[in-house]
């Protein structure tokens, strides 16, 4: 009909879609991810394989120093820190990790350490002797001697100078800095009575012993004259071979062992009294302990690479990133509070046995 408007119509309103063109990241991103996917692993890999070319799994690793970062010749760097003690046994792992590396023309041992037990400082003795005459290296440097230079920190007394002869009768051997403080060539067996004190509270001491002398370091008893006897005689032979050690590293003693005895009372000295006493050869930083040790290495720091060791990390340092270069052990643990009561002789200057830290 006319005049009337027209139904709506039922069909949809036409649409336009307008197709784009796909990206270069579209049709290949698929092979993007999976190549960079495989490009992250080959350099894990490659990093890995870096890593394992310098160092091996589960011992001190090897962190570069000084010197030419690429060149074979390497001078190790073996830390002596801390008391001296059976129960840190970073620094014999540190020569079994220099044994094993034939690339290792010589060694510095920096010390800075206020000594510690006697045995345990004996035993580092004559492994770094083993290390200097060849007799535990391996691979193509077994057999061949390693000169050993000593680099003294802030402190190297007792034990720790008990160590540091074995550099053996190398000349220009033994660096201190400016104010290191060395010495304190005696022994100790520490001991406390506390008898008058239990006596005030009522405490005896009842143990049960086979044999008075078995309670010869008790804290509870008052010390006979017997006892004192025996452990004087011990701490003088303990002595005795102290001075021995130092006889071997320092030819000049064995001229004139007298000059020796003089000295070897406890007591400590400067770097300008060490050197004045035949103790130490010259004053020097560990840059000159390396420069000595390259040239008895037959090179020299522009044709080296220093290298030293820290710890290594544990399955959750490495997962966490907290890896410590040089742990200590707690010295509130059992281990070092057990290590502090057991009766043991020392080559300690100053402080309690266990407790002293240095780095």
């Amino acid at each position: 009909m006319s005049g009337e408007n027209p139904m709506p119509s039922d069909q949809p309103s036409p649409q336009i879609i307008i197709q784009q063109k796909e990206s270069m990241f579209g049709r290949y991103g698929k092979f993007l991810i999976a190549g960079l996917v495989l490009a992250i692993m080959v350099i894990i890999g490659m990093r890995t394989a870096y890593q394992s070319y310098f160092n091996e799994a589960g011992g001190p690793q090897e962190r570069y120093l000084h010197g030419e970062r690429f060149a074979q010749k390497k001078i190790a760097v073996i830390k002596v820190s801390g008391t001296i003690s059976e129960a840190d046994t970073f620094v014999k792992e540190q020569i079994d990790r220099v044994a094993k590396d034939d690339q290792v023309v010589a060694v510095v041992l920096r010390i800075n350490s206020p000594g510690g037990t006697v045995t345990y400082s004996d035993y580092l003795h004559h492994k770094l002797r083993q290390l200097a005459t060849g007799e535990i290296r391996q691979g193509a440097g077994k057999d061949q001697p390693l000169p050993i230079v000593v680099s003294m920190g802030s402190l190297c007394a007792s034990g720790g100078y008990y160590i540091a002869s074995a550099v053996g009768d190398t000349p220009d051997s033994i660096f201190a800095e400016p104010a290191t403080i060395t010495g304190s060539i005696g022994v100790i067996i520490p001991h406390y009575d506390l008898s008058g004190l239990l006596a005030n509270w009522s405490i005896e001491n009842d143990s049960i012993a086979t044999h008075p002398l078995k309670e010869i370091l008790s804290m509870t008893k008052e010390m006979t004259e017997e006892q004192r006897e025996i452990l004087q005689t011990l701490v003088d032979e303990m002595l005795d071979d102290f001075k021995d050690k130092i006889k071997a590293g320092r030819p000049v003693f064995q001229e004139h062992p007298q000059d020796l005895d003089e000295i070897a009372t406890g007591q400590i000295f400067s770097t300008d009294q060490a050197i004045e006493l035949k103790l130490v050869d010259k004053k020097g930083y560990l840059e000159d302990a390396m420069a000595r040790a390259a040239e008895l290495g037959g090179t020299d720091l522009q044709n080296v690479r220093c290298v030293d060791y820290k710890r290594a990390p544990s399955a959750f340092d490495a997962l966490t990133g907290n890896a410590k270069i040089e742990s200590k052990a707690d010295p509130m643990s059992i281990q070092t509070l057990q290590n502090m009561a057991t009766p043991r002789a020392y080559f300690l200057y100053g402080g309690l046995p266990g407790l002293e830290a240095i780095e």
